[in-house]
């Protein structure tokens, strides 16, 4: 097995008080190697934002460790905290998060304030990345006038100019056309591959999951490996829709056969008149 590049242990985070409490994140592990690309999905409220936001060091767990190239995160103090983030994690949000003020240029250059050689050293990087990333003919430009695929590719060289050793990226692609949004997730595909860089991908694209190492399923709080247990996408056939088998809740049998439902509401319908709907479902 590869080196692991992240280690976490039993982590906890809890939210409020007394009955109104939520255990957002409930005894999760993880190991991630370097250069692996894992994938975690799961239902709005799941916890999957607190977990990513944990395991890249800017919120601390309840209880358990957090181990980074071993170094253990928890243990760390917040001047010691920000030292680490700055040299071995890179950030990308779905919001972008880009300096308005600032060009291209000087919105990758940004974290080098932070490392060691300053912004001078990164800059023969920060070249070779407006290169990779096609925008060097947007080098001079504010965000203001970026389409939403080349935010986002400034905020994925921003996450690489201090070239860390982890990558977290929370809904990259949820602002972006689906163009744009396949770009993307080839890029971090490739950082990867080629660099070595291991990536935590939080998304509910389901596009990814052809090009990801491990796809974790977060729900409830809890944590679960896709690849240990067989699942695969069928339709609904009342409407059509494909529907995850191995995540659904709603299910019928009819004539020895068992039907996977997106909602209730097809449920329902199937239950009523289940000769007009009852066919052959086909895994995808």
């Amino acid at each position: 097995m590869s080196e692991p590049a992240l280690k976490a242990e039993h982590l906890v985070k809890t939210f409020g008080d007394g009955q109104v409490a939520v255990r957002a994140v409930d005894d999760v592990s993880l190991v991630v190697v370097r250069g692996e690309l894992v994938v975690i999905m799961g239902p709005s409220g799941s916890g999957k934002t607190t977990l990513v936001s944990m395991l890249g060091a800017l919120l601390r767990p309840d209880s358990g460790s957090i181990t980074i190239d071993d170094v253990e995160v928890t243990e760390l103090d917040g001047t010691s905290l920000a030292a680490l983030r700055a040299r071995k994690i890179g950030f990308i949000f779905q919001s972008f998060n880009l300096l308005d003020a600032l060009t291209v240029e000087e919105n990758i250059l940004f974290p080098a304030h932070l490392a060691r050689g300053g912004v001078r050293s990164a800059k023969t990087y920060a070249q070779d990345l407006l290169q990779q990333l096609n925008l060097q003919p947007r080098r001079s430009a504010r965000p203001a006038t970026l389409s939403g695929g080349e935010k986002q590719r400034v905020a994925i060289a921003r996450a690489l100019i201090n070239r860390p050793q982890l990558i977290f990226a929370d809904e990259p692609t949820g602002n972006l056309d689906s163009q744009s949004g396949q770009d993307v997730m080839m890029i971090l595909y490739d950082i990867a591959r080629d660099q070595g860089c291991s990536v935590v991908l939080v998304t509910h694209d389901p596009r990814v999951l052809d090009v990801a190492d491990r796809v974790l399923w977060l729900e409830d709080g809890a944590l679960r490996d896709r690849k240990n247990e067989q699942h695969s996408w069928v339709k609904d056939p009342v409407c059509g829709m494909r529907v995850d088998e191995w995540t659904a809740s709603l299910f019928s049998e009819h004539g020895g056969d068992r039907y996977v439902f997106c909602s209730q509401r097809c449920l329902d319908r199937f239950v009523v008149e289940p000769t007009c709907y009852a066919v052959s479902t086909q895994s995808e």
